[in-house]
Formats: structure tokens, C-alpha cells, sequence
């Protein structure tokens, strides 16, 4: 009788082949476990990659996308910003003065630009008082915010005028001169207000010579009935001056936007090439003179 031990027989030889091995596959070739291990995770490591990868793109264009935008409203507030301390410094002293001292000043701004004349040939140039709109009944801020009900209130005729039906192509009952594009295009989109052009006034010119030629703004003004021409002293005074282009038969008011003040704290008389381009091409033009000096046309200072 057998004591202890296993069961195999003492000349037992282990059969390598006696089956299959646990790194050979059904068909017996041989699988090399540790490859196949790093070939999948080199299959999954890709793909992670390829996923961080696309994450981080949509990362940085996100970062990109709100860059801009901050950019963007800073330059927002930046010009709220500028536009609201320009109308807030308003000189109330010569814009709430009496006509008569309204046309004083013009007349000392006037000299500056007509340097060499004598005082003979000023006094045929000078503004009549009688021709500047007294406003003294606005009392508020002479602000674009307020411009409407600037209008209306203060000055009622041109408000009824402003409502009613353009007769000529090109003609305007109202010239407002500013001192910049970037200004016309901001007075332009206040004019255009309903509550001045009801559903009858005409259309509103804006007229500054960036991005616009000449020629533009005088095929313009030939085919387009116009309440309200906006522009730049430079650029009215070309149209002025050509007798094809913007007409004065039906022009009732002249605004001045002297209470705007730009970054420098300038405002529209207060820079040279400006100042002598309202006097020489806008006030000084000889059609224009002439209706003021008739009592056709006001001077309003705004």
C-alpha cells in the first residue's frame, strides 16, 4: 500500500504538447500578450489625444471668441463714455445766451477765420441777431438724447416743417454742421425719429466725405427728396457750392452742433480748419448769406 504523496507515478514526464498553450491561439500560432496590451493602449492613447486635442482648439477659439467681445464692449463704453462727458460740458453761457450775444459770438469766431478782412468787410459777413434762433425756453442738457424734444419745443416750426413733404429733390428744410463723420452718422439716426418725420418728411442726407465721393452724394441729393441734411463742413460746403446738388429753396434752419465736444475737448468752432470751413463754405456761401440776411433762414446753436 502506497503512503503519502501525489498520485503521479514516480517516471512521470510532463507532455508540453499535451495541450494548447495559454499564449497560443485556436490556430496555434503564438500571441504575444504583452504587444497585444501595448498596441491597444497605444489605439486608446490616440484616440485620448485626439479628443484633448480637439477640446483644446475649441478652447482657445472660445478664448478668442470673448477676447473680442470684451474688446469690443470696452470700445463701447469708452465711446458712451467720451460722447456723454463731450455733451455734458456744454457751455450753457453761450448756447442759453440772447440772440444778440449769440451773434457776437459768432462774429468774434467769424474774424478768426476772416483774419485779413477789415472791419468794414466783417460787418458785411456778420450773422444779424435777428437771424439766431433764441432757445432760451430748453432748459434741459444739449445732448443728441435730447434733440428731438429740442426741436419740438424749442423750436416748433421747424418741428412742423421737419413732418411735411419734401417739395424739391435735394433741398432741405434743415442743415445741421458737425465737427466729425463719426458725429453726422450719430445726429443722422436721431433726425430720422418719427416723432420729427411723421410719415410724410423726407429722407435725411448724411454727408461727409469719408467714405463717400462727391459725385456719390450729388447723384444722391439729385434723386432724393430730402428733409434733413446732416454733414460735415467740408463736404456741405462742396454740395453748396454746386448749384446741381444741395439746394436752399427750402431751407428754413442752419445747426450748429457747437455744445459737442470731441476727445480734445474741442468743439466744432473751436478747431481751425472746421471753424473756417462753417464761415467760408457753410454761413459765408453767397446763396446762403443772403437768405439769412433776408430773414429766410435762422442760425441755430446747439
Amino acid at each position: 500500500m502506497k503512503q503519502g504523496g501525489d498520485d503521479l507515478e514516480d517516471d512521470f514526464v510532463f507532455d508540453d504538447t499535451a495541450a494548447l498553450s495559454a499564449d497560443e491561439d485556436q490556430d496555434g500560432d503564438v500571441v504575444d500578450i504583452a504587444i497585444v496590451s501595448q498596441d491597444v493602449d497605444e489605439e486608446e492613447g490616440h484616440g485620448v489625444d485626439a479628443v484633448e486635442n480637439i477640446e483644446r482648439d475649441e478652447a482657445k477659439e472660445e478664448r478668442k471668441r470673448k477676447r473680442k467681445e470684451k474688446v469690443k464692449e470696452k470700445k463701447l463704453k469708452r465711446r458712451k463714455l467720451v460722447a456723454t462727458d463731450s455733451e455734458g460740458a456744454e457751455t450753457r453761457s453761450v448756447t442759453c445766451s440772447s440772440p444778440e450775444e449769440l451773434a457776437q459770438n459768432l462774429a468774434d469766431m467769424q474774424a478768426k477765420s476772416f483774419s485779413k478782412m477789415t472791419s468794414i468787410e466783417l460787418d458785411d459777413m456778420r450773422i444779424p441777431a435777428s437771424a439766431v434762433s433764441d432757445t432760451r425756453s430748453w432748459t434741459g442738457p444739449r445732448s443728441l438724447d435730447n434733440l428731438v424734444d429740442f426741436i419740438c419745443q424749442a423750436l416748433p416750426t421747424l418741428h412742423t416743417r421737419l413732418g411735411q413733404k419734401s417739395k424739391s429733390n435735394g433741398s432741405p428744410t434743415l442743415i445741421f454742421v458737425a465737427g466729425a463723420a463719426l458725429r453726422v452718422a450719430d445726429v443722422t439716426r436721431v433726425l430720422k425719429d418719427k416723432k420729427l418725420r411723421g410719415e410724410k418728411g423726407g429722407e435725411v442726407a448724411k454727408l461727409f466725405a469719408k467714405h463717400f465721393k462727391l459725385s456719390e452724394h450729388v447723384t444722391y441729393l439729385q434723386r432724393t427728396k430730402i428733409g434733413s441734411a446732416v454733414g460735415t463742413p467740408g463736404r456741405l460746403g462742396q454740395l453748396l457750392e454746386n448749384e446741381n446738388a444741395l439746394a436752399t429753396s427750402q431751407l428754413t434752419h442752419i445747426m450748429l452742433d457747437i455744445t459737442y465736444h470731441d476727445a480734445k475737448k474741442r468743439s466744432l468752432l473751436d478747431i481751425p480748419e472746421t471753424r473756417d470751413q462753417v464761415f467760408k463754405q457753410v454761413l459765408g456761401e453767397p446763396k446762403v448769406l443772403k437768405a439769412i440776411k433776408e430773414g429766410k433762414v435762422q442760425v441755430v446753436l446747439f
